[in-house]
């Protein structure tokens, strides 16, 4: 074999293996059973389903079950931390290691354990979620908060333009044309949405998380 079939062998073997990886990860984000978040307003509200006009533009039907979580988001500030609150933070790395947040969301004790750990989330680019309790709590300080968790510990820092919420249990007379929501759904084997969990609105409060 001359030397420029071998190349050309080669150039086909590499285009075709580069198809397989493009068509694979194409296959896994369509995947049944995959997870979902939804952020934006709700539309209209039926028996067993909701549309929300997403933020990022669409129309998207989510189907309700009864085991859809409905909670209620309002305002809250950072003296409602204490040691010992149990809390969520979308935030985002910084050089030192510690997290700055993007949005702090306060648990009522009844809630204590919710989502516990730290993981990626999907709020923006190389954001991650951690929930868990807090530790040390400094407000005069640049409002640092140590949070605690199975496995692990982070220090995030809070600026003063941060959003910060209560998150408490609700129900669906909370659901309603004009509220804001983030909502967290699976998608099953035919395209269709059902809801595992929804944060609403309160009192017109847009939901940061």
């Amino acid at each position: 074999m001359n030397v420029s079939v071998s190349r050309l062998l080669r150039g086909l073997c590499a285009i075709t293996l580069g198809s397989l990886m493009v068509a694979a990860s194409a296959q896994a984000q369509d995947a049944p059973g995959m997870r979902i978040g939804v952020r934006g307003e709700i539309t209209t509200v039926a028996a067993d389903s909701l549309t929300v006009h997403a933020n990022s533009g669409e129309n998207v039907t989510v189907n309700l079950t009864a085991e859809t979580q409905v909670r209620a988001v309002t305002l809250a500030n950072i003296e409602d931390i204490k040691p010992g609150s149990y809390i969520g933070s979308a935030a985002i790395p910084q050089d030192d290691g510690t997290l700055k947040a993007l949005e702090v969301h306060v648990f009522p004790p009844k809630m204590a354990g919710t989502g516990e750990g730290h993981r990626p989330f999907d709020l923006v680019k190389g954001s991650s979620m951690t929930n868990g309790s807090v530790g040390d709590l400094v407000v005069s300080n640049g409002r640092t908060l140590t949070v605690n968790y199975k496995g692990g510990q982070q220090t995030i820092l809070v600026p003063e333009d941060v959003p910060i919420v209560n998150l408490t249990p609700g129900d669906r007379s909370l659901l309603k044309p004009g509220v804001k929501v983030v909502l967290f759904a699976t998608q099953g084997a035919d395209g269709t949405l059902t809801a595992q969990s929804i944060s609403a609105g309160k009192d017109g409060v847009k939901p940061p998380m």
